[in-house]
């Protein structure tokens, strides 16, 4: 399946004339179907994109998904740290695979231990200045890209495309895995 979704999404977003096909969607719907239609297979293109570039992020900073996702999550939190336990919640892993996780990035110079303030008792896993010029240097042409095209929106532009994309993120986390219900 992850085969499918790497390579065969963004070929099937195309018909053998070089439009989109509508692979999943009405193969000749009209007006708003249409444009639905479009919109749907422009995300999916978009998708498609997203995933090759986390790929090479990977490739080119040396790490699996899930140090990147670790890194993410705790660039997003206070001082950026957060402890062991809320990593492994937040990545849906074991402790003891977020202990392994966590040992990778330390040697790679990602992350440290440190002690909790609130409770010297309890460690605190947190990113170094190294992991905040390693993602910046690698992703920040990307995300000056991004910027770029999303400042270029007038204002109602960026409130529509927002809560699409909202509403999108929703309709997705709302669909359970085939055979297990709605």
């Amino acid at each position: 399946m992850a085969e499918f979704q790497a390579g065969d999404e963004e070929r099937s977003a195309r018909s053998d004339s070089g439009h989109a096909g509508g692979y999943w969607y009405d193969q000749a719907p009209s007006g708003h179907r249409e444009r639905a239609r479009e919109v749907l297979e422009a995300l999916r293109l978009y998708r498609a994109a997203e995933r090759a570039m986390r790929r090479r992020t990977r490739d080119e900073m040396s790490m699996g998904e899930n140090e990147l996702l670790a890194l993410r999550f705790l660039f997003r939190q206070p001082e950026h740290a957060a402890r062991p336990g809320e990593l492994a919640s937040y990545l849906g892993i074991s402790t003891a695979a977020v202990t392994v996780l966590v040992d990778r990035l330390e040697r790679s110079g990602h992350v440290r231990h440190t002690a909790d303030h609130a409770d010297p008792a309890l460690t605190l896993v947190r990113t170094t200045e190294h992991a905040d010029e390693d993602v910046r240097h690698t992703l920040g042409q990307m995300h000056e890209l991004m910027y770029g095209v999303a400042s270029r929106m007038d204002a109602e532009a960026q409130q529509h495309v927002s809560a699409f994309l909202r509403e999108m993120a929703d309709a997705v986390d709302g669909v359970a895995p085939a055979g297990h219900g709605a």
